[in-house]
């Protein structure tokens, strides 16, 4: 009854690690200056909530996921 397990492995190759680290925190560090840009020279009544939420949000994920990479990258499995 009992079958064999078989150990968990990642479905990204452990050779993409610092590639994708280095893509996904270059996205994010440009999506959070275009953001930072925005902020600064926009003024307070032509700013719009929707698109302030939404590069927050992406520049969120893609820094989330590029410092994952990063840890994973350099040995500190998390």
């Amino acid at each position: 009854m009992a079958q064999s397990a078989k150990p968990i492995s990642s479905p990204v190759p452990e050779s993409l690690y610092p590639t994708l680290a280095v893509f996904m925190l270059a996205i994010g560090l440009v999506v959070t200056a275009s953001f930072l840009i925005y902020e600064a020279t926009s003024s307070r009544k032509n700013r719009s909530l929707a698109k302030e939420l939404t590069s927050g949000a992406v520049a969120s994920v893609f820094l989330g996921f590029g410092s994952l990479f990063l840890l994973l990258a350099s040995g500190v499995y998390v």
